[in-house]
C-alpha cells in the first residue's frame, strides 16, 4: 500500500476531525500490520499462549504472530473469540454503567452478526441477565448463531429483524448496542478492500440510515436505560454528528466513559451537545479505527403492554424426564418444543421469552437439547458445546490434536473405542460436538456446514 492508495478527498476529508494526524495516520497505514487480538472465554478457561494484555479488556489479549485459527481445536470449543482489540472497548463501556450486578437486566444488540460484541456482551453478563442479538441481514444469522453456541451460555436470544419491529417492545431493555453500518474507513488497514466502498456520499448516506435505525429502535430502551452507539468509521458525520441528533430529537444525556490516557484513545465532544465520544485510530492504539459513545435515556417510555403469558406447552412428562437428565440443574431451566427439537432457556426467562416470541421471528432460544426417538435424545451440537450440559451421564471420549483434526473435517478417526453410544468428543477436557460409538466404527457427527475444508498449513493452532 502506498499514500496514494487511500480514496480521493479521503485524507481531506478528515483533516478537521478530532485528534486526526494526516502523517501518523498514514505511515500506520504503510508500515504496520493490523494486530492480531483474542478474547477468552471466561466460561471456558483453557491453557492458551497469550502474550499482552488488551488494556481496556480483561479477557482480550493480544498475539505476537497470528496462527492459524480453523486448525486450533480449542477455537471451535469456544474456548475464544478472535476479535479486533479496539471493538472489545464496549466491555469497559458496560463495566462502567452497569453500577448493580445483582439486578438483572435485559440487552439488545441489535446489528450482532458475526457475534464478536455479542459474545463479549454475553461474557460480562449473569444467567439472569438476558441478552437478543438481533441480525438484520438472514443470510449473516447462521454465523451469529454458531459463534453464540460455541461460547456455551443458555442466556441468549437470536432474532432476524428490522430495527423497526423492535419499536413494538416499548421499554423492554435495560442496554442498547448499536454498532451501526457504516462507510467502514476504520477497517482500511484490516481491510484494503474498504477503500473501494468508501465515498462522501456513502458517508452521508450511512447517516441518514444511522439515524432510521436509532429512531426505529429508541422506544424499546427503557427510561434511565442505556444506549451504547460505535462505529468503525472517522467521519463526524457518522459519529459526533449523530450524537447531537440522539442529544437534540431525544433529548438523551451523554454519559463520560473514564479512559486512561496511555491508552491512546482520542476523547470528543460533539459540536453542538458537546456529548462524548471516543475515537481509536490506528498508530494511537493497537488496534483499527472505531467510535464509541454512551447516552442515557431520560424519557419516561411506557413499558411493554402487559398480556397473560402463555401457559407452559402441554407436553409429555416421561419425555422431559429424559431430556431433563442432560442438563445441570434442571429445575432453573423452562423446557419447551419447535417442532421436534427440545429447547430449554433458563426459567428466569420464560416471560422475556414468551414476549418477544409475539413479536420477532427467532432462530435461537435458549440451547437446543435434540430431538427424542423413543427413550433415547439424538443429542444437538448446541447441547454439546453449552455449558449446561450434565457431563456425568454422557460419554467422554478424550482426542489428541491430530485425532481432533480428523473429527473437526467430519473425517474418520483413528482411534480404539471400547465403549459403545453416544459420546462427547473432547479435546483437553472441552467438548467439541458429538460421535455414536459401534462395535466396528465411529459415527461422526460434527455438523457438515461447520467441517474445516481447508488444507492445513504447517503453522497450524497456537
Amino acid at each position: 500500500m502506498n499514500g496514494h492508495n487511500f480514496p480521493e478527498n479521503f485524507l481531506n476529508s478528515l483533516a478537521g476531525e478530532p485528534g486526526f494526524d494526516a502523517a501518523n495516520f498514514t505511515n500506520a497505514h504503510l508500515f504496520t500490520e493490523s494486530p492480531t487480538a483474542i478474547r477468552i472465554n471466561p466460561f471456558k478457561p483453557a491453557s492458551l499462549k497469550t502474550d499482552q494484555q488488551v488494556p481496556w479488556c480483561a479477557d482480550g489479549f493480544y498475539l505476537d504472530t497470528r496462527p492459524s485459527f480453523t486448525f486450533d481445536p480449542l477455537f471451535h470449543a469456544g474456548c475464544y473469540y478472535v476479535q479486533e482489540a479496539s471493538s472489545m472497548f464496549i466491555d469497559h463501556v458496560l463495566k462502567f454503567i452497569r453500577q448493580d450486578e445483582d439486578e438483572p437486566i435485559k440487552v439488545l444488540d441489535l446489528c450482532a452478526a458475526p457475534g464478536g460484541k455479542s459474545t463479549l456482551i454475553n461474557s460480562a453478563l449473569n444467567s439472569n441477565d438476558l441478552l437478543v442479538a438481533n441480525e438484520i441481514i438472514k443470510t449473516r444469522v447462521p454465523v451469529l448463531c454458531d459463534n453464540l453456541n460455541r461460547w456455551g451460555t443458555s442466556n441468549t436470544i437470536v432474532s432476524n429483524n428490522d430495527p423497526r419491529d423492535f419499536g413494538r417492545l416499548t421499554g423492554f431493555f435495560d442496554m442498547i448496542l448499536v454498532d451501526a453500518p457504516c462507510s467502514g474507513s476504520g477497517m482500511f488497514r484490516k481491510d484494503p478492500q474498504a477503500m473501494n466502498e468508501w465515498s462522501e456520499a456513502n458517508v452521508n448516506l450511512c447517516h441518514q440510515r444511522q439515524e432510521r435505525i436509532l429512531a426505529d429502535v429508541y422506544p424499546a430502551l427503557k427510561e434511565n436505560g442505556y444506549l451504547i452507539y460505535s462505529t468503525c468509521s472517522y467521519s463526524h458525520q457518522e459519529n459526533e454528528d449523530i450524537l447531537d441528533w440522539l442529544c437534540g430529537e431525544f433529548d438523551m444525556e451523554s454519559l463520560r466513559i473514564p479512559i486512561n490516557k496511555e491508552w491512546g484513545i482520542v476523547e470528543t465532544a460533539s459540536a453542538a451537545q458537546k456529548a462524548w465520544g471516543y475515537r481509536f485510530y490506528p498508530g494511537k492504539v493497537k488496534g483499527e479505527g472505531l467510535f464509541v459513545a454512551c447516552l442515557k435515556k431520560k424519557a419516561q417510555t411506557q413499558q411493554v403492554p402487559s398480556f397473560k403469558t402463555k401457559g407452559p406447552q402441554k407436553l409429555a412428562l416421561k419425555e422431559m424426564e429424559i431430556v431433563k437428565t442432560y442438563f445441570n440443574e434442571p429445575s432453573s431451566f423452562y423446557f419447551f418444543k419447535v417442532n421436534d427439537d427440545w429447547m430449554a432457556i433458563n426459567r428466569s426467562h420464560k416471560d422475556s421469552l414468551d414476549t418477544l416470541q409475539r413479536h420477532l421471528y427467532l432462530k435461537k432460544s435458549g440451547v437446543r437439547a435434540g430431538k427424542l426417538m423413543g427413550n433415547d435424545l439424538i443429542p444437538d451440537h448446541e447441547l454439546a458445546l453449552s455449558l449446561v450440559i450434565n457431563k456425568d451421564i454422557v460419554l467422554q471420549t478424550p482426542l489428541n490434536y491430530e485425532q481432533a483434526i480428523q473429527y473437526l473435517r467430519r473425517e474418520n478417526i483413528d482411534i480404539n473405542i471400547t465403549e459403545k453410544g453416544w459420546s462427547l468428543m473432547t479435546f483437553e477436557d472441552h467438548p467439541l460436538g458429538w460421535a455414536k460409538l459401534l462395535p466396528n466404527r465411529i459415527n461422526n457427527y460434527y455438523p457438515k456446514e461447520l467441517r474445516i475444508l481447508s488444507a492445513r498449513p504447517t503453522d497450524a493452532g497456537f
